[in-house]
């Protein structure tokens, strides 16, 4: 196994030199910088990247979930480059390219039920914004019922729907009203919270968007039965279900997609390219049929919509993701994994919980007496050792482990051993 190699202090000085740089040339809002944070990525290749000052790191964030079949897959650097020589970009909704109707026929083909009918976008977010202005369509209901601790972007209209106050704020003279939030975590074992918050809702709920599993929220796992549970409320009551499954499909989670029954809506990202930024808002003929026919002019399109680099790239990651029986890897990867976590936390305290399902892991940490953050403190830690995590949960208390789906156990053992030393190294 080809292990982390780290030359310099974390950052190193180019990083450092770079962080200077980007500070007087972005927002300086967009990139958090520190003494401790961050590095600057300059090229990666399967589970591996390497920093501007040479160091190498194993990553256990598969690049936000993104990289599912390994970083820089020659598949799909092959399919991008051989597109780009061919045609760079297309006229998404005026004249299309051929390869986007291949990528819809092969999306609709890979949805659970009978979702069929795609729209595409550039980003998680907008596929977000496609299903709820497909389901306001629909139902003529403007309401949508959202989970506490959901992420689904932040545009407008999924920022509304986005269970983090921090994030609206700014922004609430010119946010709309529509969204009202039942809690994830007690409506498992009590429906009648969601039941009611339908019922109180002002406008009425024309949908509810849940991502099958919590991601950003803290790798929370709704318990077998409950996601089908949600979607036979919602068909009783004429709502449409929106499933958010651009953090956990095409293999995240040991299955295709998280949700445990068809949803009406499926919203899918990250891993579909492995790296080129494109998104699908997926749904039956009957409900997408709500848009009506174009008649010369589209009312939700965009510039890039079906770009041919992205659907090129999105065919290589689909058909590496086939090809190497990813979805299987992972779910025997995760359960080593878990498995592994699992032994680490009979020897440290300080690890509350191991959850998750597939490569789709956390490790929640008790909170400390003065405050603080340990999973922060953790990410910073393995930094310096050649490990890139990140921390999730709405107090950073949880560790995200969710790397690409080609890891191997020698890997995975590295990286436990490694936490280990880091929560020595912390004092936990």
């Amino acid at each position: 196994m080809t292990r982390p190699c780290i030359l310099t202090e974390i950052p190193g000085p180019k990083s450092r030199s770079l962080a200077r740089r980007l500070r007087r040339a972005e927002s300086p809002n967009i990139t958090f910088v520190s003494q401790e944070f961050p590095i600057f990525w300059e090229s990666a290749s399967g589970m591996f990247v390497t920093d501007a000052d040479g160091n190498t790191f194993l990553d256990m964030t598969a690049a936000f979930g993104v990289s599912a079949a390994g970083h820089s897959n020659p598949r799909v650097v092959e399919a991008v480059c051989k597109q780009a020589a061919r045609l760079m970009h297309g006229m998404g909704d005026i004249h299309p390219p051929t390869v986007k109707v291949e990528l819809a026929e092969k999306l609709a083909a890979l949805s659970p039920g009978n979702l069929s009918h795609v729209i595409f976008g550039s980003s998680g977010a907008e596929a977000v914004e496609a299903a709820l202005k497909t389901a306001m369509l629909y139902t003529g209901r403007p309401g949508v019922l959202a989970f506490e601790g959901g992420y689904h972007g932040l545009t407008y209209g999924a920022l509304q729907t986005t269970h983090r106050e921090d994030f609206k704020a700014p922004f609430c003279p010119q946010l709309g009203r529509f969204t009202v939030h039942a809690p994830y975590e007690a409506s498992f074992h009590d429906l009648s919270l969601i039941e009611q918050a339908i019922a109180q809702a002002d406008p009425p709920i024309g949908a509810v968007l849940v991502e099958p599993i919590q991601g950003r929220g803290g790798i929370l796992v709704p318990p077998e039965g409950w996601f089908t549970a949600l979607k036979d409320l919602c068909a009783c009551r004429n709502i449409l279900l929106i499933a958010d499954e651009i953090f956990t499909g095409f293999g995240r989670t040991g299955r295709w997609f998280a949700s445990e029954t068809p949803p009406d809506i499926i919203c899918l990202g990250k891993a579909m390219t492995g790296g080129f930024p494109i998104s699908a808002c997926i749904a039956p003929e009957e409900i997408m049929s709500a848009w009506g026919e174009s008649q010369g002019e589209a009312v939700h399109t965009s510039t890039f919509i079906g770009n041919p680099l992205g659907c090129a790239a999105a065919l290589a990651a689909l058909s590496e993701i086939e090809d190497r029986n990813l979805v299987a890897r992972s779910e025997q990867a995760g359960c080593y994994f878990k498995a592994r976590l699992e032994a680490l936390q009979l020897s440290h305290p300080a690890i509350r919980e191991v959850r998750g399902r597939g490569l789709m892991l956390g490790m929640e940490l008790r909170p400390e007496k003065e405050g603080g953050c340990r999973a922060s403190r953790l990410m910073i830690e393995a930094l310096r050792r050649g490990l890139i995590v990140l921390p999730a949960g709405p107090n950073d208390q949880v560790l995200e482990l969710v790397p690409p789906l080609i890891i191997s156990g020698e890997e995975i053992d590295f990286a436990v051993e490694s936490l280990g030393d880091c929560l020595q190294a912390v004092g936990l």
